[in-house]
């Protein structure tokens, strides 16, 4: 129930609550109070109604009783608007008269106002109270209805109730076709569209909407965790230098120089890839040295010191093919490879030696691995000579 229906219903019971107290009050002291109709007390105090009601309605339709209760300031109008208690036998002493309550969730709900202050009186209050009854009489055609007088119970500031009884009101009721001749039933009226709020539709689209914010970000995410600077990887050890030489001395022995008689070419290639090899192995730049740099470099390296006399003779000769135009032949260019070859073998760096596979004496087939070389025992402390012998 909405807020404006409860107050409403509120409204309508308390009258009915009114009047019982109205009731008990008069029969409490009807001998030293002056009681009216439904024992509403007369006091020289008791608040002031000013009260309308229309003379002449339709059946079926609801005609609004308004009252207008002056009062002094705090004092409250229906104290007990909010009682629910009696709300059954409201509609029931209404129904006798012929009126009804209606629907207060609708269009026709009770009311309780304020009105503005009057500055004539400014020691008083008035308080509105609208209150719509549905006339319904029992028989068709002209009726003439009466509203009871209904009780407003107004509680005082020291927490006496005083009650006041608005007037009888008649009112005649027509029916709703009595002024059409022949009426005749009207068709309902045209459909109306409704709309209704769909709240399962509106969830599932926030869902939707959440769950794609959260797939943009995620995949921002990922997108910028694929872009992020990753470490540069190690570039490879470089191959060894002896390794690169005999390679190249081998794709010029099958590069077909010694076919086309290009002896010059061939001599000089040899002669640059043992001189490159030279220096990378020993530390110098063996394509910039002269003879004489080449071997004074290479009297500085111990390692170079067996092959000296070998690699002096080397490159004199190709120096004389070089700037001595000598012209070499194939047997020449041969010799020349040859030696290049067994340089740059002789003088390669000594390689650690693998270890030799052991077969376990269990499984012949599986290899044991060998075990680690311990360290020689530590050799016993000199001992001290006995006294009175010389030390050996």
């Amino acid at each position: 129930m909405s807020v404006r229906g409860f107050t409403a219903r509120a409204i309508a019971i308390a009258l009915v609550f009114s009047a019982h107290h109205a009731h008990a009050q008069a029969d409490a002291g009807a001998a030293s109070r002056p009681a009216s109709i439904h024992g509403c007390v007369e006091t020289a105090k008791h608040p002031q109604l000013e009260e309308s009601f229309p003379s002449r309605g339709k059946s079926g339709y609801a005609q609004t009783l308004v009252v207008k209760v002056h009062h002094g300031k705090g004092e409250t109008v229906l104290p007990r608007g909010l009682d629910l208690t009696n709300e059954a036998e409201a509609k029931k002493l209404l129904k006798e008269a012929g009126f009804v309550v209606p629907d207060q969730d609708g269009g026709a709900a009770a009311r309780l106002s304020d009105a503005p202050p009057d500055p004539a009186h400014p020691d008083r209050v008035t308080t509105i109270f609208e209150l719509p009854l549905v006339a319904l009489p029992e028989k068709p055609g002209r009726s003439v209805l009466v509203l009871p007088p209904l009780p407003v119970a107004v509680s005082r500031s020291n927490g006496e109730i005083e009650t006041a009884c608005t007037s009888v009101h008649a009112i005649t009721v027509d029916d709703p076709t009595s002024s059409t001749p022949d009426a005749k039933p009207k068709p309902n009226p045209p459909p109306r569209p409704q709309r209704e709020e769909w709240t399962a539709l509106e969830k599932a689209l926030e869902t939707i909407a959440g769950v794609l914010v959260l797939a943009v970000l995620l995949a921002y995410a990922m997108y910028r965790w694929s872009r992020r600077p990753r470490p540069v990887p190690p570039p490879p050890p470089p191959r060894p230098a002896w390794e690169v030489a005999l390679e190249k001395l081998d794709e010029i022995r099958h590069a077909g120089l010694l076919d086309q008689k290009r002896y010059d070419e061939y001599f000089d290639r040899v002669s640059d890839t043992v001189r490159q090899y030279l220096g990378a192995r020993f530390g110098f730049d063996g394509l910039e040295s002269t003879t004489d740099e080449v071997l004074t470099a290479l009297k500085r390296a111990p390692d170079a010191q067996p092959f000296y006399g070998e690699i002096g003779t080397f490159c004199r000769e190709c120096d004389l093919v070089k700037f001595a135009n000598m012209t070499p032949d194939l047997s020449d260019c041969s010799r020349a490879l040859d030696a290049g070859e067994k340089i740059v073998k002789t003088t390669m760096a000594a390689l650690p030696p693998l270890p030799t596979p052991i077969l376990s004496p269990l499984n012949p087939e599986t290899i044991a691995t060998p075990p680690a070389p311990t360290a020689p025992p530590p050799e016993p402390p000199p001992q001290a000579p006995p006294p009175g012998e010389p030390p050996s």
